[in-house]
């Protein structure tokens, strides 16, 4: 499955170059091992999306434990774990 979401200059430079192989994210669908992230820049100061994405391979799905509340998870999203950019 691929999930399309919005995502924050800030973090997705971060993402792009490495250096977050994580999402936390709302468990607001249902993510799995195996699904794709397609992560879209926004700009919200201009309230609209840069142009920019990065598809990201989701490896882990961590929810209900190491004390996240139910309705958070992270995903493991290495940049090499065959998402490319």
């Amino acid at each position: 499955m691929e999930h399309e979401l919005k995502c924050w200059p800030t973090p997705f430079a971060a993402t792009l170059d490495g250096s977050k192989p994580f999402e936390i994210r709302k468990y607001d669908r249902p993510f799995r091992v195996g699904d794709t992230l397609v992560l879209r820049e926004w700009a919200p100061r201009s309230q609209a999306y840069t142009g920019r994405q990065v598809r990201r391979f989701v490896s882990y799905v961590a929810r209900g434990e190491f004390g996240l509340p139910d309705d958070l998870c992270v995903l493991g999203c290495p940049r090499d774990a065959g998402g490319g950019s």
